[in-house]
């Protein structure tokens, strides 16, 4: 499990203060987005109309359900599934970097939308790169086997046991 990083869970707050034009409580961060109030009024800044129903109050399954609501937008929106967090990981604070992470990752995609005009976090991702090849070096590859040919030297997949797993809780 990686660390808490106080200085990207500010880069987040202040992003996310700067996306919905409002000051949040100054709680810590976590206690601040638990509810998922917040992370709702976010993405529907972003992409609106993402959460019709936000529950502004209620017991922890009403709460728990704008975390869902959140993380169901943020799969529509092109968040890919394995950098969006567990509900528990928030509510129940188990894994609060997996939060800034998923945090990040919405951050870096509103750059592949461009009708997004708000603050952006992090790095800039890389734009396309075309490139143009002669006819010869385009030929150049004929007469090789490339690995998708399915000629990879016995090598196989076994003892990759990650791939296709959910995460246990």
């Amino acid at each position: 499990m990686v660390g808490r990083s106080k200085e990207q869970e500010q880069e987040i707050v202040d992003w996310i203060e700067a996306v919905l034009g409002e000051k949040l409580p100054s709680q810590p961060y976590e206690d601040v987005l638990r509810d998922g109030i917040v992370l709702c009024k976010l993405i529907n800044k972003i992409a609106p109309g993402s959460v019709n129903k936000i529950q502004t109050s209620g017991g922890s399954f009403k709460l728990m359900e704008n975390i869902q609501r959140f993380q169901t937008a943020l799969k529509k929106y092109g968040v890919p599934e394995e950098e969006i967090f567990q509900t528990a990981d928030l509510y129940e604070r188990r894994n609060i970097p997996q939060v800034t992470l998923c945090l990040y990752a919405l951050s870096r995609l509103t750059q592949k939308h461009p009708e997004y005009t708000g603050p952006r976090l992090g790095p800039k991702m890389a734009e396309k790169n075309e490139r143009e090849f002669t006819e010869e070096q385009l030929r150049a590859h004929e007469g090789h086997i490339g690995l998708q040919a399915g000629f990879n030297k016995g090598a196989s997949q076994a003892g990759v046991g990650a791939f296709g797993n959910t995460r246990h809780m």
